[in-house]
């Protein structure tokens, strides 16, 4: 385990900035679904996840402009409430726009996220959680041939709540 050894007798003074959390960033990127309105947020991290979040939420129709600092959000119109298995594959965070685009759009098909091998019993949490009024199935849909990877299908969630 590497560690910081600092020797002295000098009092240490200073500010670090503290970088915004990877696991509060993508739960907030996905509310931004939820509000016609434009939102602004700060300390957003410039990471891999946040990137394909923020790809994930353009292709269904939001816009995305980092400022100094700042990360404004404009979900004005939210035409494709769909995230595909190609854009999730590599994100476990993927599952959280699910709900956002249920309530937005009343209905929602979300790929089984990818990313490392921890499980999330999806199916199971989303039927006990969800309205009864509300539909969740769990669907099987063949992947298109990538040449680079093996074929194999890819599982999503068609989630949708009646209009009212």
């Amino acid at each position: 385990m590497d560690k910081l050894s600092i020797d002295g007798g000098t009092r240490l003074e200073g500010e670090v900035r503290i970088s915004g959390a990877k696991n509060a960033a993508l739960p907030i990127l996905c509310a931004a679904l939820l509000t016609p309105e434009p939102v602004t947020l700060s300390n957003i991290p410039r990471l891999n996840d946040v990137r394909t979040m923020l790809a994930l939420l353009g292709q269904m129709g939001v816009k995305a402009e980092r400022g100094d600092g700042t990360l404004a959000l404009a979900a004005a119109t939210v035409d494709w409430p769909l995230a595909p298995y190609e854009m999730v594959k590599t994100m476990r965070a993927s599952i959280l726009a699910l709900g956002p685009l249920l309530a937005r759009c009343g209905e929602a098909r979300v790929s089984l996220p990818g990313g490392c091998a921890r499980s999330i019993s999806t199916s199971k949490d989303c039927r006990r959680s969800v309205p009864r009024s509300i539909s969740t199935t769990v669907t099987s849909m063949p992947r298109r041939d990538v040449s680079s990877e093996p074929r194999s299908s890819s599982t999503s969630l068609l989630s949708r709540a009646p209009r009212t």
